[in-house]
Formats: structure tokens, C-alpha cells, sequence
């Protein structure tokens, strides 16, 4: 990600990569592998070791929305809805295209068009963005607003909110008036991903030189312990909007801040920024293939640990790789 800053007096303002940000993408990125993996070993029989390596993922998504609420509103904010609606479809896009290829692989005709509301089993990973699509709409349509102070309104993207607003109770009102099994509405948007957005536009976007990081990383340790005891003692999976993945997403946010990436290191993490989203697309398909192999035939403790660390590693490079190959293609605006 990159942020508008000015050189000097009557320069034209350059873009400054925030590597601390494309870092934390990244690790959001594989975490969120680890999480699928962990989630097929725990339906294979191992639960202790399923739902620890769970809780170290917990903050992965959370991240996502408080980053996009930084890019909205304090890295890049949208200058026209026209710029708007080019960032939303540029989510849609690779979603669409990777929803038919899952469903193609391992669902059925009626996935592809319940996909259009809502997102099924095929793709279960995508649900994330039929809530990340709105918050991106809502945050740009927050800017421009604000921005235009009534002068004009960007009509299209608050009509596509309307949509998601109330598509909900109208497919629920039409099937029941025609007596269909209309698949569910997941295009909307609650309290939650907004309050990690404003959050995230608060914390990320504040002073680069954000002090001591240590009390971040032992508060971030101290989170991750108890939210494992959570999970194995009284919620699995815990919901994002628990407190104990909030002060972990929180405590973890603020580690990251601000942190400097050698020089050396910031082309390869650049690179693997750019295709994170890519690589969580694509990722379910080595996640499973390789889960299928060892999570139903490995013994418990060490062993599932170490196999879900292999199926983990191995599927995080997979993807990440596979995204970066066709970025290199020019496939990106399809593929993601």
C-alpha cells in the first residue's frame, strides 16, 4: 500500500510505500491459510491442536478491515466515485472469476447462482469479502460526502448500498410471497468490520514513530493465551467481535505500526503485498488438496502439529507463488 506525500514547495507529491503495512498484509495473509488448515485438521479429530493454531489467526481478518478503513480514510482516499467504483471492482472482479472456478471444481449449478447473494460452501473462504465490498463502499461514500458537503452525492455507489442494505428483507419477503428457497443475503455490512475500520484508519494512519513496540508484543502475547483458553474452554471458533480477538487484532495492530522493514527485504515484501489478495483467492485449493493427504492419518499431538505446520507452509507458498506468477502475466485484474 502506498500513501500521497508532498516532496516540497511546488513538487508533484510521490507515493511512499508503508512497508510496515504491505508486512502486515502479508502475515494477515498466511494466517488466514494456517486458519483453513486448522479448521480441517480440527474436523479430522484434533481439537486442542486445531484450535490453538486457530487463535494465532484470529486477528487476521479484523486486520484486513482495519486496513481498509487506513487506505479509505488516511493512505488513499477516493478523489470521485468513479475511483470508487474502480476499487470495488477490482474486488468483484477476481471474486466472481474465482467463485465460478470453485463451484466448477467442487460445487454444484445452484452454488453459482446462490453465489450471486450469498456465498456457499464451494468458496466458503469468500465470505469475507460480501461484507468487505460494502465496508469499502460505505467508508468511499463517507469521503465524498464529506468532501462534496451536498453539492452532489455519488448516486451509484449509495444505490449499490441500498441494495445491500435492504436486499436482505426483499429476498426474504419474495420467497416467501412465491414459496422459494431463495438462498441466504450475505451482502451487507454490521457494527464490527466498521469499528475495526476506524480503528484501523486511527492507529495505522497515526505518528510513524509510535515508541516502545515491546508493550505491543506482550500485550499481543498476553491476548493470544487467553484467547486460546477461550476457544478451547468455551467458544470455538471465537467471532471477530469477541473482546478477546478484538484486544488481540488491537494488540497486534499496534506491534506492527510503524515497524521498519530492512532494506533489502522491502522488494520481496512489496512483491508478496501485492500478491496477497491473489494468494488468499487461490489458497483454499492447496489447503485442501494437501489436508486430504495427512489431517486423517496422523497421530495426535506433535505429529498434527507438525503435519498442519507442513500443510500450512506449503500452501502459503503455493499460493503466494501462484500469485505472483500470473501478476507477472498481467492476469491480475482477473485472477487478483
Amino acid at each position: 500500500m502506498t500513501v500521497t506525500t508532498p516532496l516540497s514547495s511546488g513538487a508533484a507529491p510521490v507515493r511512499e510505500r508503508r512497508h510496515d503495512v504491505d508486512l502486515l498484509r502479508v502475515v494477515c495473509t498466511a494466517a488466514v491459510v494456517l486458519c483453513h488448515t486448522a479448521a480441517v485438521f480440527v474436523d479430522a479429530g484434533h481439537r486442542t491442536t486445531g484450535h490453538a493454531a486457530d487463535a494465532l489467526t484470529r486477528f487476521a481478518v479484523p486486520a484486513f478491515f482495519a486496513m481498509a478503513g487506513w487506505a479509505a480514510l488516511a493512505a488513499s482516499p477516493v478523489r470521485g466515485e468513479g475511483q470508487l467504483l474502480r476499487r470495488a471492482d477490482r474486488i468483484v472482479r477476481p471474486m466472481a472469476l474465482w467463485t465460478l472456478l470453485y463451484v466448477a471444481w467442487r460445487g454444484t449449478p445452484e452454488d453459482a447462482a446462490a453465489a450471486l447473494s450469498g456465498s456457499v460452501e464451494a468458496a466458503f473462504h469468500l465470505w469475507y469479502l460480501y461484507v468487505y465490498v460494502p465496508l469499502l463502499l460505505v467508508l468511499g461514500a463517507m469521503v465524498l460526502l464529506v468532501r462534496e458537503r451536498g453539492r452532489t452525492a455519488p448516486w451509484w455507489t449509495l444505490g449499490l448500498l441500498a441494495v445491500c442494505a435492504f436486499g436482505g428483507a426483499a429476498r426474504a419477503d419474495l420467497g416467501e410471497a412465491a414459496g422459494l428457497g431463495l438462498p441466504g443475503w450475505e451482502w451487507g455490512l454490521s457494527l464490527y468490520p466498521l469499528g475495526y475500520a476506524l480503528l484501523g484508519a486511527g492507529l495505522l494512519g497515526a505518528a510513524r514513530r509510535p515508541g516502545p513496540r515491546w508493550p505491543w508484543a506482550v500485550a499481543a502475547a498476553g491476548c493470544l493465551a487467553a484467547l486460546t483458553v477461550y476457544q478451547l474452554g468455551f467458544r470455538f471458533p471465537a467471532a471477530y467481535a469477541s473482546l478477546p480477538v478484538a484486544a488481540l487484532t488491537f494488540a497486534v495492530l499496534g506491534a506492527f505500526r510503524g515497524v521498519r522493514v530492512p532494506r533489502r527485504w522491502r522488494g520481496p515484501v512489496e512483491r508478496l503485498s501485492d500478491a496477497s489478495f491473489g494468494a488468499y483467492l487461490v489458497h483454499l485449493a492447496p489447503v485442501t488438496a494437501l489436508s486430504a493427504l495427512l489431517a486423517d492419518r496422523v497421530p495426535h499431538g506433535g505429529p498434527a502439529l507438525l503435519a498442519m505446520a507442513a500443510v500450512a507452509v506449503a500452501s502459503t507458498a503455493v499460493s503466494f507463488a501462484l500469485a505472483h506468477q500470473w501478476g507477472r502475466l498481467g492476469l491480475r485484474a482477473w485472477l487478483g
